[in-house]
């Protein structure tokens, strides 16, 4: 895929792995929009890269969702959707069976997997409309293997994985144009995950990884860890949730 030139559309592009999208994909020529829930984060990525259009949007808003669709048409339209916007809400000692872990659940589903689809719904048929496109929905490692102290979050992952795949195929079926990307990352050194002491990459590599596989046109994107986890496990399935989840993580779900 040819991304100079392209204008795309980096949801959570405020910090991150989604500012740091941003700069890879300017230094590539490629026109940024990006959104966020925090005007302070928005106003500093701006002030960083002025080339950035930066537009204050919640994804699980459906109607900030709409307002941004219409924003984004009066200014000429997109030809790239990256997902990017995720949220994770551990529940450690909170249980499966309590009732605010039930409504994180609710929370992650809502950005993570229905917040995707929306926004996939809304701007499909402008990206139709170009010569080339696509959509960048970013799932997890966790998509393969769950995480016992990230069920929920897991969960999400997995579902938007199992969309991702079926847009696909449903969008060859249409002869469509849209090209339908999935970004695997491993854990990744955020804010969000600042206080983890597993082994993580850089939002840099990441993305790296990202650009390579769409100039290749290679639909499913893994990247670090997760090449290794998605073959373990289809072989070692037992082995790799004990890799995922060492016995060390029990101790906070008792």
């Amino acid at each position: 895929m040819n991304l100079k030139g392209k204008t795309i559309l980096i949801t959570g592009g405020a910090s991150g792995i989604g500012l740091e999208a941003a700069r890879q994909f300017l230094d590539l020529g490629t026109k940024v929009i990006i959104t966020g829930r925090n005007q302070q984060k928005l106003d500093a990525a701006k002030k960083l890269y002025p080339q950035l259009t930066a537009i204050q949007s919640d994804v699980a808003n459906p109607a900030e969702a709409l307002l941004l669709f219409d924003t984004i048409k009066e200014i000429g339209g997109i030809d790239i959707l990256y997902n990017n916007a995720g949220v994770g809400v551990a529940p450690l000692n909170l249980g499966l069976t309590n009732e605010k872990h039930l409504e994180g659940a609710i929370y992650e589903m809502d950005v993570n997997y229905f917040g995707v689809i929306r926004l996939n719904n809304l701007f499909l048929d402008m990206l139709k409309s170009r010569k080339e496109s696509a959509i960048i929905n970013t799932t997890s490692i966790l998509s393969y293997v769950p995480s016992l102290l990230e069920a929920t979050y897991s969960a999400s992952k997995t579902a938007l994985a199992f969309y991702t795949q079926s847009l696909r195929e449903h969008l060859k079926i249409a002869n469509s144009n849209v090209k339908v990307f999935e970004l695997l990352p491993p854990l990744v050194a955020t804010e969000m995950t600042a206080e983890r002491d597993e082994k993580k990459i850089s939002a840099e590599e990441l993305v790296k990884g990202l650009i390579d596989g769409l100039k290749r046109d290679q639909y499913t994107i893994r990247v670090g860890d997760t090449k290794v986890v998605y073959l373990l496990n289809r072989f070692f399935p037992k082995f790799t949730f004990g890799l995922i989840n060492p016995k060390k993580s029990h101790q906070f779900l008792k």
